[in-house]
């Protein structure tokens, strides 16, 4: 029965995720961090696919956690593949919601930052410098929202760098939403 749960909870963060991330930040160019991040500055700049990008970014990584933390590694990589592949599927070109960039990029955090903690409530994530925050989240004790925050902070930073201002701005404002849901749905779970 965890199972099935867990792979419930795997799809509707993947959705949650590609949601936010579709619908709200591509529309104005703005950043999640960490990996998904790196994936959308490639596509702002390249026109690459953010989904394989991330699943090519996330390689080293699951190496990294195949040798030393083969838990994780178990419980992020059908996360972080499903997650990639909706942020493709459900990619499109025109917006549904055209709203003041401020809000897109505050509705974008909530949603991106609700399936990223939904799915850490179940021991799973999308891999990627989630899983590098979840595990200095269990060797340290840190909330994984916080780390995330830093991790995402200096993405975001190189995407300002990189874009534009208004990239920069506006993807504070979503990386801060997605560190305040994710604790939000994460501060009472018990690390193992």
């Amino acid at each position: 029965m965890y199972f099935v749960k867990k792979s419930i909870v795997i799809v509707i963060g993947s959705i949650l995720i590609s949601l936010g991330i579709n619908l709200f930040l591509v529309p104005y160019k703005v950043l999640d961090g960490g990996i998904i991040g790196i994936g959308l500055i490639l596509n702002y700049l390249w026109g690459l696919k953010a989904g394989l990008t991330i699943i090519v970014l996330s390689i080293p990584i699951f190496i990294i956690a195949w040798v030393s933390y083969r838990d994780y590694f178990y419980n992020s990589l059908h996360g972080m593949i499903i997650s990639s592949l909706f942020i493709d599927f459900l990619k499109t070109n025109d917006s549904l919601f055209l709203i003041n960039p401020v809000y897109s990029s505050i509705l974008g955090g909530v949603l991106v930052g609700s399936g990223i903690g939904l799915m850490l409530r179940f021991r799973t994530s999308t891999g990627g410098t989630d899983l590098i925050a979840q595990f200095l989240c269990d060797k340290t004790g840190i909330n994984v929202g916080i780390l995330i925050f830093f991790i995402d902070s200096f993405v975001i930073l190189l995407g300002g760098i990189l874009l534009s201002t208004d990239t920069l701005f506006l993807s504070v404002i979503t990386i801060m939403f997605v560190a305040l849901t994710t604790s939000l749905f994460t501060r009472n779970v018990v690390q193992a």
